[in-house]
This record gives C-alpha cells, sequence and structure tokens, in this order.
C-alpha cells in the first residue's frame, strides 16, 4: 500500500530501498560495448535490417554518448572491436538469426571475455578507436606468433621444445636488454619477417638510476612472444633500442637476427639502418640530437636445430 514519506511524496513500501539496492547491485556488472569502428565493417552491419543506424559517424557519436552515459552511472565498460565477419562465423555456428538485437549481445557478451579490449577511462571516442585498433592489432600479432612457438616443434638432437626454449631465452635477452641500456625511457621495436605476416612489436620501458626496470606485463608478454618467434624461425629480423635520458643525447642501439640469434650491429650498420627510408631505400638525414651506438651482447646462441 502506498504511503507517504517526510517529503509528502506518495512511495510504495521498501520499494526505495529495494530500488537503491539494484542501483548498487548495477555498479557492480560490467558491461561491454562492441564497437564498428571501420567504416567498411560499419557498412557490412548495415545488410541487417534490424541495425538501424544508416551514418557510421552518427553511430559513433551515439556509442560515445552510451560511453559517457554508463561511466557517469559508476560502471565499469570494456570495448571491444566488433568484427562483422566473425559475427557470422558466431551466429552461423550456434544457429543464430544474425539478424536479432539478441545474436549480437551474445556475440558482444564473448567479446567481453577476449583479451583485444580496452577498459573506457572516459576517452573522446575519436581518441578511442585507434587505441581499440591498436590493442585488437597487438592481440593479433601475439597470437599469431604464440602459433609459430606451437607449432615450431622439438629439437632433434636432445628432443627439447624449441618455442619454449626460446621464449625463456627471449624473455632473458629483454632483461639485458633494458639493464645494459642504463637509466633512461627506453623504446624497443622488434621486427621478424613470418610467412603470414611481418611481426612487430613495441615495448617501452623505465629504468630509474637506482632501481631495475619498470617493463608493464602485458606489453612485456607481446614483446617476448615476438622476440621468441624470431629466434625460433632461425631467419632475419631485426630490433631496436633508443633510450632517452634528461639533459642527454638519445643513444640507439641494433641488432638482427640471424640464425636464430640476436647479433650486435656495428655503430655504422645502426647509422645505415636509422638513416635509410624503410619504403624506398633512399637515405634520410640523421636526426638532431641522437648518437648512433652498437649493441651489445644480450644473447647466447641457441643449442638447438
Amino acid at each position: 500500500m502506498p504511503r507517504s514519506n517526510d517529503t509528502g511524496t506518495a512511495t510504495t513500501t521498501g520499494r526505495p530501498a529495494r530500488t537503491g539496492r539494484r542501483r548498487t547491485l548495477r555498479r557492480e556488472v560490467p558491461s561491454t560495448v562492441g564497437l564498428l569502428a571501420d567504416a567498411g565493417d560499419f557498412a557490412a552491419m548495415r545488410g541487417y535490417r534490424s541495425f538501424t543506424f544508416d551514418d557510421h559517424r552518427d553511430y559513433l557519436d551515439h556509442v560515445d554518448r552510451l560511453l559517457r552515459s554508463l561511466a557517469a552511472r559508476g560502471i565499469h565498460i570494456t570495448v571491444a572491436l566488433f568484427d562483422p565477419v566473425e559475427y557470422a562465423d558466431f551466429c552461423a555456428d550456434r544457429g543464430l538469426d544474425p539478424d536479432t538485437p539478441g545474436a549480437r549481445t551474445r556475440f558482444t557478451a564473448e567479446l567481453g571475455g577476449a583479451t583485444g579490449g580496452l577498459p573506457y577511462a572516459g576517452q573522446p571516442i575519436d581518441e578511442l578507436v585507434p587505441l581499440l585498433v591498436d590493442a585488437a592489432v597487438r592481440q593479433a600479432t601475439w597470437e599469431y606468433a604464440s602459433s609459430l612457438l606451437a607449432e615450431v616443434g622439438r629439437c632433434a638432437d636432445c628432443g627439447e621444445d624449441i618455442g619454449t626454449a626460446s621464449f625463456e631465452r627471449a624473455a632473458e635477452a629483454l632483461r639485458h636488454l633494458v639493464d645494459r641500456a642504463g637509466p633512461g625511457h627506453h623504446h624497443l621495436v622488434c621486427s621478424v619477417p613470418a610467412p603470414e605476416e611481418q611481426l612487430v612489436a613495441v615495448l617501452h620501458a623505465d629504468t630509474g638510476p637506482g632501481g631495475g626496470p619498470r617493463v608493464d606485463g602485458r606489453d612485456g608478454l607481446d614483446f617476448v612472444t615476438v622476440l621468441a618467434a624470431g629466434l625460433a624461425l632461425g631467419g632475419p629480423g631485426g630490433l631496436v633500442l633508443r633510450t632517452t635520458t634528461e639533459g642527454d643525447r638519445d643513444r640507439v642501439h641494433g641488432w638482427r637476427l640471424d640464425r636464430g640469434r640476436l647479433v650486435p650491429l656495428s655503430a655504422a650498420a645502426v647509422f645505415n639502418a636509422y638513416c635509410t627510408d624503410a619504403d624506398t631505400g633512399e637515405p634520410v638525414g640523421p636526426e638532431p640530437g641522437v648518437e648512433y651506438c652498437p649493441g651489445y651482447e644480450v644473447d647466447e646462441p641457441g643449442p638447438h636445430h
């Protein structure tokens, strides 16, 4: 039965308390938003009659407002790329009608368990989209590099799993790379040609004057996995480390991958690599304030064949 509270407003006994608890509980239930970041993916979804948006910019603006609305209610949000091809496969595998909101909801819920999503931190949509695409690329790179390590097989001499041994060597090499670079902010890039695509991993690390290096866990895992794939495959590749220290010139060191080992480059080779246009092969001027240095030993030859 309705009753009046102290302000004279009619209410049902117990309803405000129950509503408040539900709202509190809702803040503890995470949300996942599947985002069509690419105009081509958006166009593909327009083929479904139940997908009512007809302009990609308008769609992105609506997603932006949705994200801000959920965040304002204290809800944790993960944003993940919505891939129409994967969505169609998902529906076909489960016998779902893809032209329904319910099917899109189920697919998006599964995206929440993927590691390629990003926690929403209040970024404007135009900043969020490139971050999300970059996260998806890094996830795909890690998955491909991991599959290469899993498929490389065992050593013909000792029977040890080459993928596992290469990962351990790559992790140790990364520690030596950053430790021996000294204090400063370190920017590392590893590039490995693989059978299906070029593997590229980027890592940032910081080393203080009196402490060990700080490396982000997920970025470190991605970098080590790509480097390990290069070591295991035994083909060409390269690694560049650039260190920035306040009040000093930037230092650039380089290595090449050769038959499963990181081989230090000379200062001249580092200069040539850094001062050559990767697309045209034409020389480019050296960057001011940069010292081109030789690489240093960070890796022992692998024993496996």
